[in-house]
């Protein structure tokens, strides 16, 4: 399959009519009436809007549903609730991870998705299964998407020994980003909980992403704890912290203290903006500096049946969780899953531009605000310059 192709007659982000020559697998000029090698294919894009491949940041594929037969849900209503139930369900039914996340992986792709960050299990019963069942995922589909996999303790770390060595394990294997869960809340020593965590990525040399669901002044509590670490060990630019519920609950002046001090050392936070919990806010974490990207979370599994792999759908939902009115308030919003994204994960080579790996994706809209807001089906979608979806 060719990486090298020219893009005829499409509109990048919404302005006037261009070409795009991806060679190679990247983009290597954008204009009008663009020359292209003898023998390139090329795709007439009928005017119709070019966006950046888009960018899911906050994913669970090793535990989606997606496509099974449909499974009553009645889990609990607290987080430990779902912690266990999913994993009785798992132990049960023998979840096949490695055929799951891969088959939801192809389904963001064919919605235009060219790179994933995705959390991954790690207990105490699993082990590390769950891991190679996505580590396998990822090699099938390198040449189409870009996936990070966080080692994610998903059921406790210090409340279950071992975990600290499986996640030791999981970063030896390739995991690429270490992630942590409610320091207080589930782990009950979040002095100790980030001692293992941030030891990890030191001596591993990678980056941290903490879930963080506290609310209100306990979730301000582990934010600020994070934030002193990130300090004392010199990692601007490798710390996420993802739902941040906190940052949505407490008040504006103690919200805008801790933005700051997430913007001077490159802290990011990934928002799902479910409906039903306070969020941070897309505008105030801009007007700081803070990079704010979006996820879908779960989708379709025994958490919660809701949700679908589809970030135009999210960056809607971001929208709308934001009360987002205006047309360059909505393009916030598709930034979530764009250029923020690109920068809260450390995905390299992004964007529509000469050097930037090539993935296009064409969709019927006037305008970034109407590709958002109306969602339309996906017309081309490349990726590092290959066709790999269309309608």
């Amino acid at each position: 399959m060719s990486d090298t192709i020219l893009l005829r007659n499409v509109r990048p982000m919404g302005g006037g009519s261009a070409d795009i020559l991806i060679e190679q697998g990247r983009i290597s000029a954008i204009g009008s009436a663009l020359a292209a090698p003898e023998g390139t294919p090329s795709e007439d894009g009928g005017g119709a809007l070019a966006l950046p491949g888009l960018i899911e940041g906050h994913a669970h594929i090793d535990k989606t549903l997606w496509g099974m037969n449909w499974v009553p849900n009645d889990v609990g209503p607290t987080i430990q609730d779902k912690i266990d139930t999913e994993r009785r369900f798992r132990a049960a039914t023998n979840h096949d991870a490695r055929a799951q996340s891969e088959r939801i992986a192809r389904a963001y792709l064919a919605n235009g998705t060219t790179r994933i960050r995705t959390f991954v299990d790690i207990d105490t019963e699993a082990r590390l299964k769950h891991v190679h069942a996505v580590l396998a995922t990822r090699a099938a589909l390198a040449d189409a998407i870009e996936m990070q996999i966080v080692a994610f303790p998903q059921s406790g770390m210090l409340v279950r020994p071992g975990t600290e060595a499986l996640l030791d394990q999981a970063m030896a294997a390739g995991a690429d980003v270490v992630g942590g869960l409610d320091p207080c809340a589930i782990d009950r020593d979040p002095v100790r909980h980030l001692d293992v965590i941030f030891g990890l990525a030191q001596k591993h040399g990678r980056g941290v992403d903490i879930h963080l669901h506290e609310p209100g002044e306990m979730g301000a509590f582990s934010l600020d704890l994070i934030l002193e670490r990130t300090a004392a060990l010199g990692m601007r630019n490798a710390v996420v912290v993802s739902h941040g519920f906190c940052l949505g609950m407490i008040g504006e002046r103690e919200r805008d203290a801790l933005l700051a001090r997430m913007a001077q050392w490159g802290v990011a936070v990934a928002t799902t903006a479910p409906p039903s919990r306070p969020v941070p806010a897309v505008a105030a974490c801009r007007a700081a500096g803070v990079a704010i990207f979006g996820g879908c979370d779960g989708i379709r599994d025994t958490w919660g049946p809701y949700g679908r792999p589809d970030m135009l759908e999210r960056a809607m939902l971001i929208g709308l969780r934001n009360n987002f009115r205006r047309d360059e308030e909505v393009g916030w919003a598709l930034d979530c899953i764009t250029t923020e994204a690109a920068r809260g994960c450390g995905f390299a080579g992004y964007g529509l531009t000469p050097g930037a790996r090539g993935d296009v994706v064409l969709v019927a809209a006037e305008t970034v605000a109407e590709a958002v807001v109306a969602r339309p089906p996906r017309r081309l979608v490349v990726s590092a310059g290959r066709v790999v979806a269309r309608g």
